[in-house]
């Protein structure tokens, strides 16, 4: 059986604002070519389909153009639901799907019936909430690590009998596995955590949930986004997994993802970014730029995109100055109000002192404060004199 293991789709993902929808659907529509010109049998996604519990309407409209276009191309396809995923939704209509070669799993109840297909029993365990599956799988451990070795129990109970190698999908972190800024915390303290152990005995892990390619234990592997989500994801090798499975062993190999638009951390002055020839690549890369100037420069984001139009993030990076040993009384005697307001603006901005149109603008503010202050201190004296005299 040749199967494609991919997950963490998140359809409908923005990044800093800026939608992913059409790099996804690229991914889709090179996943729809691997799957004919490899003659892929069945198509496995582990998890975390949406980014979100309710799908934007284009989300849903994608996926639903994405299934049949696979089916087209000759494979079934198995989905299990995500920790991004409402269960609910995603299953709606599972059986019906299921009668034309859509498994979608995402109830617990299903865990320990598999998808049949050739000489390769395939067990998709949806996303299992410890708190909500613990009683349906019957373990009084609830914890991430209790309620995936219940589940796999039950796995190795159905397969013993099967004759046929076993492969899983699981939604899950697993011990010894790197992750990325753009993954959503499924635990607290540690209780997330599995044990690779977990799933020895079988043929195949296809893991889900981390976003980052990585083998994990003796049998796992997460498969990755193929599209990247945060900058920490930005040296990353997007990819999906071509597995070759059969009584006499599993084998894989990465098929590389395309990139719609790269991703560059740049780190530097403004000016030395702006001049720098090596950066040439990042030009129409999603950037996320670090300024180390000392201080922080005027109109900084407009300059940097005047080179790298598609900077998402600003960051500043600046040398702690040691405040001065004396007091704020001390440092700021003999000043006039306008040098104050001028200090405050060199403070405020990282150590850029007022130009002279700043300095203008300020004194035009200070004069115009003083004036009408001057205007209703008179006015509150002339009150108080008609007060003391007995004049409303």
């Amino acid at each position: 059986m040749r199967l494609i293991h991919t997950s963490d789709w998140h359809l409908g993902r923005m990044f800093h604002g800026a939608g992913l929808l059409d790099a996804q659907a690229a991914y889709l529509e090179h996943l729809v070519e691997v799957v004919r010109a490899e003659r892929v049998d069945a198509v496995l996604v582990s998890g975390d389909i949406y980014d979100r519990a309710l799908p934007a309407p284009a989300s849903v409209q994608l996926l639903d153009d994405t299934l049949v276009r696979l089916r087209e191309a000759g494979a079934h396809v198995v989905l299990s639901s995500g920790n991004h995923d409402s269960a609910v939704r995603l299953g709606f209509g599972s059986r019906v799907l299921e009668l034309g070669g859509v498994h979608v799993r995402t109830r617990p109840e299903s865990v320990g019936r598999p998808v049949l297909l050739g000489d390769v029993a395939i067990y998709p365990l949806p996303y299992l909430e410890p708190s909500v599956t613990a009683a349906a799988l019957g373990t009084a451990e609830a914890t991430h690590a209790g309620v995936l070795r219940a589940a796999i129990d039950r796995v190795r109970a159905d397969a013993a009998g099967r004759g046929v190698p076993a492969v899983v999908m699981a939604h899950a972190f697993v011990v010894g596995s790197t992750t990325s800024d753009s993954e959503r915390d499924i635990g607290v303290g540690g209780t997330s955590a599995v044990p690779a152990s977990v799933f020895d005995g079988v043929a195949y892990a296809a893991l889900g949930h981390l976003h980052g390619a990585q083998s994990v234990g003796a049998v796992g592997r997460y498969s990755g986004s193929p599209v990247a989500m945060s900058f920490s994801e930005a040296d990353h090798r997007k990819s999906s997994v071509l597995l070759e499975v059969s009584e006499a062993g599993t084998s894989y190999e990465l098929i590389e993802a395309p990139v719609q638009r790269p991703m560059r951390r740049l780190h530097g002055t403004l000016d030395d970014l702006l001049a720098d020839p090596g950066l040439a690549d990042a030009e129409t890369a999603w950037c996320q730029v670090t300024l180390t100037d000392q201080a922080r420069p005027l109109g900084a984001m407009e300059r940097v995109r005047s080179r790298f139009p598609h900077t998402l993030q600003l960051l500043f990076e600046q040398q702690v100055v040691p405040m001065a040993d004396r007091s704020y009384t001390s440092r700021h005697a003999g000043r006039s109000t306008l040098e104050l307001c001028c200090d405050f603006l060199e403070h405020t901005r990282g150590g850029a002192s007022a130009d002279e149109s700043e300095r203008e603008l300020l004194a035009t503010a200070v004069e115009q404060t003083r004036v009408a202050r001057g205007g209703r201190d008179r006015a509150e004296g002339q009150r108080a004199v008609g007060r003391e005299s007995g004049v409303a």
